[in-house]
């Protein structure tokens, strides 16, 4: 049990990013039954779908970030030869900390000072734009989190991993 429920901690930005993946796809395929075949749709269908949509991208980008899957970082880090590497991984994982943090700063200025409201449910857009400043936040820690296991790799010359256990994010747990 403990094992299901730290993967599911380790993974719940795709757990919560399925969910949405969830909504927005039961939604557009009822609103796409319901027009063709019964000729009326939902008016709040597309904003539905749209804010979960917004949620699943910037979920799943938190995510790519964490399990080292956007291609523009592995493919710069892959360039440099492996002593290298941890040098480079603090260098990136610092301007990523500082980008991010100011990212998740600024999404948080937007999103309160917003006063948008969707036309047909008339809810504020704060539950959509939402995603980005928690988005930010988990990347911010997340580059927080590689910057400092590279200083002691690179500083105290411990050798530790600098990324998430690929046993967590992608099989089972493993004692």
């Amino acid at each position: 049990m403990k094992k299901k429920l730290r993967k599911l901690g380790v993974n719940f930005e795709l757990y919560l990013g399925s969910f949405f993946l969830l909504i927005t796809s039961v939604i557009v395929i009822v609103n796409v039954f319901t027009r063709y075949f019964l000729n009326f749709t939902y008016h709040w269908a597309e904003e539905i779908a749209v804010g979960a949509f917004v949620w699943v991208i910037f979920l799943g980008f938190a995510n790519a970030f964490k399990t080292r899957a956007l291609i523009g970082v592995e493919v710069l880090t892959n360039l440099v030869p492996e002593k290298g590497r941890p040098v480079l991984i603090f260098i990136t994982s610092l301007v990523v900390s500082v980008l991010s943090g100011t990212m998740f700063y600024l999404s948080y200025l937007y999103v309160a000072g917003s006063t948008k409201i969707t036309a047909a449910l008339e809810l504020s857009y704060k539950y959509i734009y939402i995603s980005m400043v928690f988005a930010f936040g988990l990347i911010t820690i997340y580059s927080l989190y590689f910057l400092v296991q590279s200083f002691r790799k690179i500083f105290l010359k411990k050798d530790v991993r600098i990324d998430v256990d690929p046993e967590l994010v992608k099989g089972e747990v493993r004692r």
